[in-house]
């Protein structure tokens, strides 16, 4: 009885764990169409309790809010607010087998639309914004708008860490193993590493995703190769962990990944994440491809970049068939 009641009450604390949004319902059908996977002739059909297998597509963003103390000791920024620091595209094939991580720099300039606020009314839309302004004037129902206009592909889910939930998975998980090219000495994010292989705890993991200063010409593009070889190095290590044979480690991983997750309302439960984690069970990072939306310099600030054409459209529509 024990067991049972201690198993129960870890479910509705991971449940409870999650914020969600009601994206599908503040966007309402003014969106790309979805993508429709249908068997191929003479297939067999998929059963009803069979693990969904269609492509899909979510945005993923990482928030630099520090509105919390966990938020605020890890350092930098102005704790009144929140931005979108880090936004990828991941598009899963179907089968679920492979998929591309497509990061589009936070920096780049793009029709912002009218979204939606939660107050009611709407906000205004701009033609030469940061792409993470989005986030900042009309939160995760804006950002997944402006993702959608600037791809041309509907976002199936969005999901949203921030700080302190990704420097305590990284910690669950044990830390994470990842290779650098070049010597890292960045005093604004703390992070200071020589050329070579590193052991990184989860506030190393954060100031290695954060910084850009240490490497590079110090813009956001530097920032993002590092960011993609954090999503192959965490993909690694969970694959190397062995959670079910644990279940300590098991619940301090699923603890730490939904303490601070915001999720729309689709993947707002454990059940449907732990649906979309073992729908994803045969994924491995050797399948997983990171690049970044190509852009060039913008031509009204040198401080900032554009889509370049036709390179950007090119990859969005390949991601479209």
């Amino acid at each position: 009885m024990l067991g049972v009641a201690t198993t129960g009450w870890a479910y509705w604390h991971l449940n409870h764990n999650i914020t969600s949004v009601d994206i599908d319902g503040a966007l309402g059908d003014d969106r790309p169409a979805r993508v429709l996977t249908t068997p191929s002739a003479g297939a067999p059909a998929t059963p009803a309790a069979a693990l969904p297998d269609g492509a899909l597509n979510i945005l993923v963003l990482g928030s630099d809010s520090r509105s919390g103390k966990a938020d605020k000791a890890l350092g930098g920024g102005d704790s009144s607010g929140a931005r979108s620091d880090t936004a990828m595209v991941v598009h899963i094939e179907a089968g679920r087998h492979k998929a591309t991580v497509v990061s589009i720099p936070r920096d780049t300039l793009v029709p912002r639309p009218s979204c939606p606020l939660a107050s009611g009314g709407s906000t205004a839309p701009a033609y030469q914004a940061m792409f993470n302004s989005a986030y900042a004037v009309g939160g995760p129902v804006c950002a997944v708008k402006t993702a959608e206009s600037v791809t041309g592909i509907r976002m199936d889910h969005y999901l949203e860490i921030d700080f302190s939930g990704f420097a305590k998975l990284v910690d669950a998980l044990g830390g994470v193993d990842v290779t650098t090219g070049q010597d890292i000495d960045d005093d604004k994010s703390h992070l200071h590493l020589k050329a070579g292989s590193h052991h990184l705890d989860g506030t190393q993991a954060l100031a290695l995703a954060r910084t850009r200063h240490g490497i590079g010409d110090g813009s956001d593009l530097g920032r993002i190769g590092l960011q993609q070889k954090l999503v192959k190095a965490l993909l690694e290590q969970m694959a190397a962990t062995d959670l079910l044979t644990d279940p300590t480690r098991l619940y301090r991983v699923a603890d730490a990944a939904t303490g601070t997750l915001t999720t729309d309302t689709g993947l707002d439960s454990l059940g449907e994440l732990t649906k979309l984690g073992q729908s994803l069970k045969h994924l491995t990072a050797d399948e997983v491809s990171t690049v970044t939306m190509p852009v060039m310099t913008a031509p009204s600030d040198p401080n900032r970049v554009v889509a370049r054409q036709p390179a950007a459209d090119e990859l969005w529509a390949s991601l479209r068939r």
